[in-house]
């Protein structure tokens, strides 16, 4: 029987869509490569050292491995480091998306004393999906993904995600973070903004709209 009876895969790199999508980082620039496509987002904001700006979007795909069914009972916060928000320029990742798109799962305001996941409702598609919260079981044929949109105005947090997990009698917390490390998000506002437009050779200044 597995020490925890579940996997959980974790995105950190997950976009709304690219116009919502913000990277802080410490170049110029003319410095700068063009914007990646999401799949791409993780090698391309490691290697410049950046940061998701102002928000970020964490999917974590979760599913049992053995016959009993794992129930998800809770989801915490828990932060490792605050300090001033990281310097450099904010990039936007795309030009021209129309409304921003409103995903359903829980929302975590990282600017909070105690940051906690609260439930939102969103949309896929044109289909509105209602908040829904922790309980949730998943198994090996039924597996659960979750979407955690966290946010922060005021400073930089280095942060990640405890699952509360109970199956067949045994419980436990599972550690949810980028590869063993923690997430960093960082804030964007007020700092230089820039946007790499269809066509453009480079990154000019953004313009909302």
């Amino acid at each position: 029987m597995p020490a925890v009876p579940l996997t959980a895969d974790v995105d950190p790199y997950v976009w709304k869509d690219p116009c919502s999508q913000v990277y802080v980082v410490d170049r110029p620039p003319a410095g700068m490569p063009p914007p990646p496509s999401e799949q791409g987002a993780r090698g391309w904001v490691t290697a410049l050292g950046g940061a998701p700006g102002g928000e970020m979007v964490i999917g974590v795909s979760l599913q049992g491995v053995g016959d009993e069914t794992v129930v998800l009972k809770a989801l915490h916060v828990r932060t490792v480091e605050t300090s001033q928000p990281l310097p450099g320029n904010a990039y936007v990742m795309g030009v021209g998306c129309g409304g921003e798109a409103r995903l359903q799962g829980h929302d975590v305001n990282l600017d909070a004393a105690r940051p906690r996941p609260v439930p939102v409702a969103g949309y896929q598609g044109d289909r509105f999906l209602p908040a829904s919260d922790f309980p949730y079981t998943v198994s090996r044929d039924d597996p659960q993904v979750l979407k955690i949109t966290a946010h922060t105005s005021a400073r930089h947090v280095r942060w990640y995600l405890e699952l509360e997990w109970s199956s067949g009698g045994r419980s436990g917390t599972l550690r949810l973070d980028d590869r063993g490390r923690p997430f960093s998000t960082s804030a964007a506002r007020g700092v230089p903004t820039y946007q790499f437009p269809p066509g453009a050779g480079g990154w000019g200044p953004f313009a909302a709209g």
